[in-house]
């Protein structure tokens, strides 16, 4: 059985709709609370290096933008290292009042798969900025641009959009937004010849002139060997290359040898130089590293092994084997030494010194066997923490991984609720879904699928999915590998629905038509019987997502058939609710009146207040088109009702809609429209597309 085959709705509605009888319904308020202004950006610098004439060039560049089409593209370039991220930043602050509706951020490379984007991703990281909730984001790559082009479009927003990381400007093109007062930054490491027809101006960073290197060391440090030996310190700014990152860290390593003299450092990194034939960058960050206590030196080796940009002390001690206060002071003494970067959600290590981490722990572990160690223990600690999150957060269901034991002395994560255990996991999920690569890249199968439980309900909450779809692919590979039956039958239904929802239907059919061959190996206990039903109930959505009722309608009888036979009343209520819906789209309400009624019927008889609230809706949608509007009205309302609980803008849309209908059908137009436009209004409010069809 695929538990939770819809998503959990969140969100708020301030729009107040008393409704007593449905003829005496009246719309309270005039238009929803405006969203706040996204601002994504982190903190702003303390110091910032002259780029004086980059700056200048992007202000002309959008004083002389209002005459055209498009939004204004600024494409910073450069290497790696060079200060073209910071400079985006830099200019988005600056500029931020020119533009009042807010400044939205985005990294490509956090979104990255083998090197490719998806696109649909990126738009829902924007959408969410823009304040779009989850429950009304639109599902496919074509459903999102129309809604980000729809939302940026309103009321001539002039928005930042920074866009981190691009590697062609047809990744860049769909992120553009639809009103020409808007300003777009992206950074990149080449020029990006495919920008097509928009607005643009490319501009190279280079790196900072030695005076303006020694300036930001004099920010960095607040040291008066600079200004005493100005010859070694332009020395030392000339060895970084210019580079703010390499300079980061040389003003840390000058901080902490206050008593040497600075020409005395700066002659120890170049012998160093010509001893060893590396760029004197390199020699710094050795020096940096050199100073490290036992534990910072470990974990500074170790930290490439970690799956995601930003790292937290909890991962940090199951690299490490240790406890908390351990990996606390490691990451401290790694950011005062310049080799981390702290961010609000963590701390981030930059791509050159994570290169440079890479080549100290090949020296200090040409094995690799400590790096091994720190992998499975990450991917232990993060399998035990996804799986106490989901239980908490979706309850018992079926699930083939057996119990993970603690991790040492690697503390848990403690979650006080539902709500904080569904946070943790979208806060994760970049290493969440990483550590099931890394765990199939290392051979360790059981732990590459068992990884894929948890992240299905993470993912009917928060679809991105090249990320899902990556992961479950691995997943059933890895079960494959195993020889594990059950893990390979749920791994690929669990696949095919993603696909599906990007209307890839040819592999979403593929994957389900194996994962049927598989299931007629299952023995007959009544999991593996369960497991089978489940198969057939995919089988049945997948064609529901075609529009092919009476295959669904099939599909779904045989699994409640099989349910029935086990005795698993959950089951037996889920497919009949699946049905009662089925007869409704094809034309036929007496029999979704028939099966939604029992449905109802048994979703109150199990306690299940969501079902009970999802059945009586649909069997109030299936009264009115059968003519019993009266018994219709009071299974509505009450869906309203439970749906303003729960807090679901989108939820009380559809059914402020249905009321609409309603009203329509009894001849009280004025009601009617006063259902529509409240729902119009909560439809505007939470970011839904005008007329779109998104379901739930």
């Amino acid at each position: 059985m695929a538990e939770g085959t819809y998503n959990s709705m969140s969100g708020r509605a301030d729009t107040v709709v008393q409704a007593g009888r449905v003829e005496h319904l009246h719309v309270h308020g005039t238009a929803p609370s405006a969203p706040p202004v996204p601002c994504q950006l982190p903190p702003a610098l303390a110091y910032f290096a002259n780029r004086h004439h980059e700056q200048a060039r992007i202000a002309r560049a959008a004083e002389s933008h209002a005459q055209h089409a498009g939004p204004l593209v600024v494409a910073l370039n450069g290497i790696g290292g060079i200060g073209k991220t910071a400079l985006g930043f830099h200019v988005a602050c600056g500029l931020s009042d020119r533009y009042p509706d807010g400044v939205l951020y985005v990294d490509l490379d956090d979104l990255r798969v083998d090197g490719v984007v998806e696109v649909a991703d990126a738009l829902g990281h924007l959408l969410t900025g823009l304040g779009v909730s989850q429950d009304w984001l639109e599902r496919s790559f074509a459903g999102r641009s129309k809604q980000y082009w729809t939302w940026t479009r309103t009321r001539s927003r002039r928005l930042i959009v920074v866009v981190d990381n691009a590697r062609s400007g047809a990744e860049v093109v769909p992120l553009l937004p639809a009103s020409a007062g808007s300003l777009v930054i992206v950074t990149s490491q080449g020029l990006l010849h495919d920008l097509g027809g928009v607005a643009s101006v490319e501009i190279p960073v280079n790196p900072l002139a030695v005076d303006d290197a020694v300036r930001l060391l004099g920010h960095i440090v607040d040291d008066p060997r600079l200004a005493a030996e100005p010859a070694a310190a332009s020395e030392l700014a000339r060895g970084c290359g210019g580079l703010p990152a390499a300079l980061q860290v040389a003003g840390q390593w000058v901080r902490k040898y206050r008593r040497r003299s600075l020409s005395r450092l700066v002659t120890e990194l170049t012998a160093e130089l010509h001893e060893k034939g590396i760029p004197m960058v390199e020699a710094v960050w050795d020096a940096a590293y050199a100073g490290l206590g036992q534990d910072a030196a470990r974990l500074y080796r170790l930290l490439p092994q970690h799956p995601a940009p930003v790292v937290t002390a909890p991962p940090a001690a199951a690299l490490l084997g240790s406890g908390l206060l351990t990996a606390e002071d490691a990451l401290e003494e790694l950011e005062t030494a310049g080799l981390l970067e702290s961010r609000p959600e963590g701390h981030r290590m930059h791509d050159l010194l994570r290169g440079h981490a890479e080549r100290r722990a090949g020296r200090a572990d040409p094995a690799g066997a400590d790096r091994a160690d720190a992998r499975l223990r990450l991917v232990l600690w993060y399998r035990r923490q996804s799986a106490r999150a989901d239980l908490l957060a979706a309850g018992p269901r079926m699930t083939f991984a057996g119990p993970d034991a603690p991790v040492g002395d690697v503390p848990d994560v403690t979650f006080t609720g539902k709500a904080e255990a569904l946070k943790w996991l979208e806060a994760h999920r970049l290493a969440l879904y990483g550590c099931v690569r890394l765990a199939f890249e290392s051979e360790l199968y059981e732990h590459a699928w068992a990884l894929c439980e948890p992240l299905w309900t993470h993912f009917l909450d928060h679809p991105h999915y090249a990320d899902v779809m990556d992961a479950f692919r691995m997943g059933a590979a890895a079960a494959d590998r195993q020889e594990h039956l059950p893990s390979m039958i749920r791994m690929r239904c669990q696949l095919a629905r993603p696909l599906w929802e990007q209307q890839q239907y040819d592999e979403a059919a593929e994957q389900l038509r194996q994962a049927l061959s598989a299931s007629q190996a299952l023995g007959e206990t009544p999991q593996e019987r369960k497991l089978r039903a489940s198969v057939l109930e995919f089988h049945g959505l997948l064609k529901s997502a075609q529009e092919d009722w009476g295959g669904a309608a099939a599909d779904f009888e045989a699994s409640r058939q099989v349910h029935e036979a086990i005795g698993n009343a959950y089951g037996v209520l889920l497919q009949t609710y699946l049905l009662g819906r089925t007869a409704l789209n094809q034309g036929d309400p007496a029999r979704a009146v028939a099966l939604l009624d029992k449905a109802h019927g048994m979703a109150r008889e199990q306690d299940r207040e969501r079902m009970t609230s999802r059945t009586g809706f649909e069997l109030g949608r299936a009264l009115r088109r059968a003519g019993h509007l009266a018994e219709a009205g009071e299974l509505v309302r009450a869906a309203l009702a439970h749906s303003r609980e729960r807090g679901s803008t989108f939820d009380e849309a559809r059914v402020l809609n249905e009321l609409a209908a309603l009203a329509d059908d009894l001849g009280e137009t004025s009601e009617a429209e006063g259902h529509r436009k409240a729902a119009h209004l909560l439809a505007e409010r939470s970011g839904g597309v005008p007329g779109g069809g998104q379901s739930s």
